[in-house]
């Protein structure tokens, strides 16, 4: 497994959120999940100025294995998506954590969301859990 990056939070769910310089959350899943999922051909992308909750689905990721939701790890509008992805979804299996990011969203409550999110070493240590 890649190695996960220290500026990242994690839902259960595989998903991760980084906060940008600019008060924006970026959002993608985690390298552990595209790797379950395998090869990626599609994705399925929200519009720029969608409503996201918590929890809900965002996005669709397809792979020749499964189509899997991605859920939202924070609240608020989405300002961009990566609309590369609609050519090149392999991206995600390239590059989950850098390339591979699905949405950028313009968080309601930033703070609050982040707080109930996992750190890096809580979701290594979910990981290992699966494992077991």
């Amino acid at each position: 497994m890649k190695e996960i990056p220290g500026d990242l939070k994690f839902m259960k769910s595989h998903e991760w959120a980084r906060v940008e310089d600019d008060g924006t959350v970026t959002i993608g899943i985690s390298d552990h999940a595209q790797g379950l999922l395998g090869d990626l051909v599609y994705v399925e992308l929200p519009n720029v100025g969608d409503t996201l909750e918590v929890g809900a689905g965002c996005a669709v990721v397809e792979s020749v294995k499964a189509a899997s939701d991605v859920y939202s790890p924070v609240a608020g509008e989405v300002i961009k998506v990566n609309s590369s992805l609609a050519d090149k979804p392999e991206t995600i299996n390239e590059d989950a954590f850098g390339d591979g990011w699905i949405v950028v969203v313009k968080p309601s409550n930033l703070r609050e969301d982040m707080d109930n999110l996992l750190d890096p070493d809580a979701y290594l240590e979910q990981l290992e859990d699966e494992d077991e």
